[in-house]
């Protein structure tokens, strides 16, 4: 039966697999940029060990055509590290081997993913005395050397939480137990198993780009770099963004809400209400503790930056009660005003607008305003207008006075160009903005981050936008993209880092989500990374706790109800 795969022809045989099919159109690639990881067929992601005709029982019979490949029309596309997809595959069967080698070299042995660091993943080791991150690291090589197949297998839920009980992974089988289904789909070598919720590549032979460093507590795993995966990527010097993190775990551990068992087990206990009066309350005292370090420095402007869905917004809402509370005045700004008008940017390479690139600011009149608000002179604020696309001048004039503080809220604040060079940097506090949220799956799964943040993105899109998850989705990855070369890479630039998670928000996102994600097909082209998402979701407990959530909280920012928005 005849494919198109990457635009080329290919006679598929029965139980013939799509790595047999690149290997005989000569599709291998010779370096991890070219070569093939994984497939999209229709809106799903699938290994390459995929075999699109099955035979049907019975001698003679025509072989079935597997339904995605039907609702694709025999279309497939191959996934490379270039693609988010083909990346997730690579990390997900790096850590399967990882957490091979561990146990084998050190069979007592409890490894935790932890944080991911820039292009890099710090997994903690604990139980073993003389653990090595060298010993790992050449294990680790023997293992790729060996080619091993990641297979997968489909087993009764109730024998996957027995065996990891028996292996000392009570955390995997405390997850299992809210698995609404009765299986459980697992990798399997010998007698180690383990799974990461999506498709693998076809061997550990494909693992050609990596390194592992030793680090406090555990080590540090490599990625590719992205700009070139043929080498790996640099390890950025994060101790700001390490130690934030690190707070966030024990806040975790103090709150007995480390992975998503324990917070299912606050949710159908009642004992979440609690964990939300703590949360807010933790929030509160640290923008009280924000506003205490820029009074103490004599700061008259606050500089606020974060990616998308972070909580910006109401935490410069949040921050600007607390100076009040110091006798301060705050003046809230949006870097968006300084917005050039639409019919002056030049479009991308694909024909868009790059809405986030730095070009898109008129970098020169924020810098001219700022030094002059400073120096004590009058300004006049441009407005710009979203409809039209275009900056306005509406008369808006502002001078401040002794107790003034500015919040300029936007994408680029933290970024060096928008500050003359000549102001004085101690007028000046920065702060990062973004949910940093700790909790886990299991120990071998974390939550991402950027889940959190599509979550949120989504609900709110949908709730004030009437936008579809179609939308949302397809917006991502250049969201994704822009926050990657304009807001990354200045995080520690940051006074302050402020962990704007929650860990009870996916209890409450759930039941605002969960219908708009199960409501889309698998022929949907973002159907793959819907179903990423409600893997998650599957093991969390919903929780109708809205009315706990006070009306000033940064989840208000998205769910609605958030007081600050009312004129």
């Amino acid at each position: 039966m005849l494919l198109t795969i990457d635009g080329r022809c290919a006679e598929a045989q029965p139980e013939q697999s799509l790595l047999d099919l690149v290997k005989q159109l000569g599709m291998e690639g010779s370096s991890l940029a070219d070569r093939p990881l994984a497939a999209k067929i229709a809106g799903e992601v699938f290994t390459l060990n995929y075999i699109p005709f099955r035979k049907k029982d019975g001698q003679g019979e025509r072989p079935s055509m597997r339904r995605a490949m039907a609702a694709s029309k025999g279309s497939v596309r191959l996934l490379r590290y270039g693609d988010a997809a083909g990346k997730e595959c690579y990390i997900r069967t790096a850590q399967f081997a990882i957490f091979l080698a561990l146990r084998q070299l050190w069979p007592d042995a409890s490894g935790k993913v932890s944080c991911t660091l820039g292009s890099s993943v710090y997994i903690q080791v604990a139980g073993v005395p003389d653990f090595s991150a060298s010993r790992l690291k050449q294990r680790l090589k023997e293992i790729v050397q060996e080619r091993i197949p990641l297979i997968r297998r489909r087993v009764p839920l109730e024998d996957a939480a027995a065996r990891f009980r028996r292996e000392g992974q009570e955390d995997k089988a405390r997850l299992l137990c809210w698995r609404p289904l009765d299986y459980f789909d697992e990798y399997v070598y010998g007698d180690y198993a383990d799974y990461f919720y999506g498709e693998m590549l076809p061997t550990t032979a494909y693992l050609t780009v990596w390194d592992i460093l030793p680090a406090d507590g555990g080590f540090l795993f490599l990625y590719p770099d992205d700009q070139n995966p043929e080498v790996c990527a640099k390890v950025p010097a994060m101790p700001n963004f390490f130690s934030v993190f690190n707070e966030g775990e024990r806040w975790c551990a103090l709150m007995e809400c480390e992975t998503a068992a324990d917070l299912n087990e606050l949710t159908t206990s009642g004992r979440i209400r609690e964990l939300i009066r703590v949360n807010e309350a933790l929030h509160e005292k640290r923008f009280s503790q924000i506003a205490d370090m820029v009074c103490q420095r004599g700061a008259k402007a606050v500089m606020l930056a974060g990616p998308s869905s972070s909580g910006k917004t109401t935490s410069a809402y949040r921050l600007a009660t607390q100076l009040r509370v110091h006798g301060k005045k705050p003046i809230l700004m949006s870097l968006d005003n300084y917005y050039i008008d639409r019919d002056r940017i030049a479009p991308g390479p694909d024909g868009k607008l790059d809405l986030e690139h730095i070009n898109t600011i008129d970098v020169t009149l924020f810098r001219e305003n700022i030094a002059c608000l400073l120096a004590g002179e009058k300004v006049s604020l441009p407005s710009f207008n979203f409809i039209t696309g275009r900056r306005e001048w509406n008369g808006s004039e502002l001078t401040l006075s002794e107790n003034s503080v500015i919040i300029v809220e936007g994408l680029h604040g933290l970024n060096p160009i928008m500050l003359p060079e000549h102001v004085d940097k101690s007028l000046i506090f920065r702060l990062y903005v973004s949910p940093l949220l700790p909790l886990n799956l299991d120990d071998h799964n974390r939550i991402p981050t950027s889940y959190l943040r599509l979550l949120r993105r989504i609900v709110r899109d949908y709730e004030t936008r009437g936008a579809s998850v179609q939308h949302t989705l397809s917006m991502w990855d250049s969201v994704r993209r822009g926050e990657q070369r304009w807001i990354f890479p200045y995080q520690e630039n940051a006074d302050v880092i402020f962990n704007s998670s929650t860990l009870y928000e996916l209890a409450v996102l759930k039941k605002h989500i969960f219908p708009l994600l199960t409501a889309v097909q698998p022929e949907d082209e973002c159907y793959d990374e819907v179903r990423n998402i409600v893997k998650i979701l599957n093991y969390i407990q919903q929780a109708d706790v809205d009315d706990e959530i006070p009306p000033t909280s940064l989840v208000r920012e998205f769910i609605g109800g958030n007081t600050f928005y009312r004129t």
